[in-house]
């Protein structure tokens, strides 16, 4: 009995144009940096925003559901501001998927904007990860881990260095009250996102949510720690409305607020 080949058709010259242009505007609307909007933090970051070819680490201050929940959403705000672009997607992958989409919603990544990918270990999803970087289609790589040791790290900033791609680990806890970020690592900056008790209102109701969002460190910078509002629809992070300006030294991790979110 014969058989008939199940080979896919060769994409066509046009195809190719088609994917060449929107690799190349992904680039484009990226940029070399990704600024926050927000005065305290763009200023004490090195280079005056994340690195849109580097590795950034999250994590949650413990292993809390609302610390989980908080650490989640800055993530998925930042991923969101990558992937601004019109057609341009983020790749968000895990072990298990555990993600509340509505939620990624509310800080801006909606299901337009956000492709998922699964994987059966940490090891075989850093290195899923790892090809998506290189590619360099994507406007963004989210990747949760537990175990990243230091030759992982490496890999994921050559990688993205390689595809002009941001990646961001964000490390789950492993173990109740060790902080993930405890680990070594190459990452670019490293980040701890603790939850807050929400602003009062003037009405009956439930204010923005409230974060505390340490820098723990960054490469050519001191670190640093601000309250902030959480993340909007856009994935823009805010200084409290009734912050008073104050300033911090350089690598002491007091509170700061120079003035109001662009």
């Amino acid at each position: 009995m014969s058989t008939m080949s199940q080979s896919a058709p060769r994409p066509s010259a046009r195809d190719i144009d088609v994917l060449r242009a929107a690799v190349a505007r992904v680039a484009a609307s990226r940029g070399p940096v990704l600024p926050f909007g927000v005065g305290p933090v763009d200023h004490l970051l090195a280079g005056g925003g994340l690195d849109g070819a580097g590795l950034h680490e999250v994590a949650g201050a413990s292993a809390s559901w609302s610390d989980d929940a908080a650490a989640t959403l800055f993530a998925a705000g930042i991923a969101s501001r990558f992937a601004a672009a019109p057609d341009v997607s983020a790749l968000w992958a895990l072990t298990r998927f555990d993600l509340y989409a509505p939620g990624l919603e509310q800080a801006g990544l909606g299901p337009d904007r956000v492709l998922y990918a699964q994987g059966r270990t940490d090891k075989e999803l850093l290195a899923l990860c790892e090809d998506a970087l290189r590619d360099g289609s994507l406007a963004c790589v989210v990747a949760e881990v537990k175990a990243a040791d230091q030759t992982a790290t490496r890999r994921l900033q050559l990688a993205a260095s390689e595809g002009n791609t941001p990646m961001i680990l964000y490390r789950r806890y492993r173990r109740y009250g060790q902080c993930p970020l405890a680990d070594p690592s190459l990452a670019m900056t490293r980040w701890r996102i603790g939850t807050l008790s929400s602003g009062r209102l003037a009405s009956p109701g439930v204010g923005r949510g409230r974060w505390n969002v340490e820098l723990v460190r960054q490469r050519g910078g001191p670190p640093f720690s601000l309250e902030l509002e959480a993340c909007d629809d856009q994935g823009r992070l805010a200084l409290p409305a009734a912050t008073a300006d104050r300033a911090v030294a350089p690598g002491r991790t007091d509170t700061v607020a120079f003035g109001h979110a662009a």
